[in-house]
């Protein structure tokens, strides 16, 4: 039991660690749906605020779908061309629609009683309905970017490697792949696949220069 425990350990080390961001891969190397469902099924175990989980994905992987992001993605071609998947992620502004669902579900499964869910929907469901747009913004931006880190170490833990990037035409992507760019808004672009070669190293700042300790 221990020494499974100390695998498990040296596990997550090395997925964490290792990780790298590539931007070459090899595109023979497909990842299939049924592997990519259970990839954003993980990744979505990340924590959100009040579990309203407001992440949204696209995922990119056809030819077609590939040539439309690239015209939108020009510094990132490389990853758009060679990777399984690009996978775009999105905050959804209107999420507290799924509240009661989401609250309801948690009764059926026996995580919370009925009152408690009651009790927590009155309590924070009508200040999410009349939320500032900016303040929503802010609060999606956090939760998708969560998600968005773990989706990479699960990636990872999958044996694929890959890139988070910020350099495309955010205004258009949404509507590009058939969303509502007003209720849905572009976090990040993840490319995803096997590395064709290694991804270089990197420097980190020393934990006393980025923390303060009060």
């Amino acid at each position: 039991m221990e020494k499974e425990a100390a695998s498990k350990q040296s596990d997550f080390y090395q997925i964490v660690l290792g990780r790298r961001s590539v931007k070459s891969y090899d595109p023979e190397v497909k990842i299939s749906h049924e592997e990519m469902t259970e990839i954003l099924e993980e990744a979505t175990r990340a924590p959100s605020s009040v579990n309203m989980q407001p992440w949204r994905f696209v995922v990119i992987s056809t030819q077609e779908g590939k040539e439309k992001l690239a015209k939108l993605a020009m510094f990132n071609q490389t990853q758009v061309a060679t990777s399984s998947a690009v996978i775009a992620v999105f905050g959804d502004m209107k999420s507290v629609e799924y509240a009661e669902e989401i609250y309801t579900k948690q009764v059926e499964l026996g995580y919370m009683p009925e009152e408690v869910k009651e009790q927590l929907l009155t309590a924070f469901k009508p200040g999410y309905e009349n939320m500032a747009a900016r303040d929503m913004r802010d609060l999606v931006l956090i939760d998708a970017s969560l998600v968005s880190m773990q989706l990479m170490l699960v990636a990872r833990a999958h044996g694929y490697d890959t890139n988070p990037m910020g350099g495309y035409e955010k205004g258009k992507v949404a509507e590009t792949f058939g969303l509502d760019s007003k209720r849905y808004i572009p976090v990040m672009l993840i490319s995803v696949g096997k590395a064709d070669k290694e991804g270089y190293p990197s420097y980190r700042l020393p934990v006393d220069t980025v923390t303060t300790w009060a």
